[in-house]
């Protein structure tokens, strides 16, 4: 028999309370499985299984996609995977420099201020990406001053666009998930205990000290929020460097994409998909750990 227990006043049972908190939590489960983990499951499915000459599915176990990637295609995918990596990094870095300042600038305004500031930075993340990609591409025409500045410094040939180039897909990721790292650092930066930064301002610590002794500590759980949200997406965007970089561009999500349309290799497009998730899901476990242990000191 079950004994009793007194949990918030009331008089229950452990499997009450575990009746209760499954039913509470079997939407989110729900959800998730539907939505995560059976696309998932599928992608390790097909993964290994080969194709026929018209690219249908040909239910057989194979390894063939993993030799592909690991093998005679190891030299390209390798490139297209740094490229990839590195870009993702340096899109998050300077999205998160931005976001500081910009988070600052909106914490310290007043209560109308924010909200206004805040709709400038939300509100485009309701326009499709598409959308925002090819104002980019309008943006960095050659007829319009961003262009003209570029071609008088000598970067482009006078009359050319900006894009095709990886500074116009760099400008484009930025754009595109720098909202994602301004929201946590708003909220971490608006709840900061601003006497800390006056002791150390009292003690004649530097500006590069003062943010670096009171401010990045406590902002930290907002600037691990922004770095997974900003660098997950940037890893396997395909839309912006697909628009604004052109054929010679290509991240891995690019050759993703490529494979489930015009490449009709479904199997080796899973298995770039899997071992996508995994380095992606590695970088943020090991970002976790480190960011974790210097919280810790």
């Amino acid at each position: 028999m079950t004994e009793p227990t007194v949990w918030y006043g009331q008089l229950t049972t452990r499997r009450r309370l575990l009746a209760r908190g499954g039913a509470l939590i079997a939407g989110g489960v729900a959800w998730l499985s539907v939505f995560l983990l059976l696309p998932s499951l599928a992608l390790l499915v097909v993964s290994f299984v080969r194709r026929d000459a018209d690219g249908a599915l040909v239910w057989e176990l194979t390894l063939e996609s993993f030799e592909r990637i690991f093998g005679s295609a190891s030299g390209e995918n390798a490139r297209i995977l740094i490229r990839s990596i590195l870009l993702a990094l340096a899109a998050t870095t300077a999205s998160v420099m931005l976001a500081y300042p910009m988070s600052f600038f909106i914490a310290r305004g007043s209560r109308r201020r924010r909200f206004f500031w805040l709709a400038m930075v939300i509100v485009p993340l309701c326009t499709n990406l598409v959308i925002r990609t090819f104002s980019w591409k309008l943006l960095l025409s050659a007829q319009l001053p961003p262009a003209k500045l570029a071609a008088w410094l000598g970067w482009v040939d006078p009359g050319r666009d900006i894009y095709p180039s990886w500074v116009a897909v760099a400008l484009g990721m930025i754009a595109a998930f720098l909202p994602f790292a301004v929201v946590p650092l708003y909220t971490s930066i608006d709840r900061l205990d601003w006497s800390q930064v006056e002791a150390a301002q009292d003690l004649y610590a530097s500006r590069l000290r003062v943010f670096l002794a009171a401010i990045l500590p406590q902002t930290l759980p907002g600037l691990s929020v922004a770095v997974i949200l900003t660098f997950v997406p940037a890893m396997s965007v395909f839309v912006v460097s697909d628009m604004l970089g052109g054929a010679k561009h290509w991240l891995i999500g690019n050759l993703i994409q490529h494979q489930f349309g015009p490449g009709r290799n479904i199997p080796y497009g899973a298995a770039l998909s899997l071992i996508l998730i995994f380095l992606t899901l590695g970088g943020v476990a090991l970002y976790r750990r480190n960011g974790r242990s210097v919280e810790i000191l």
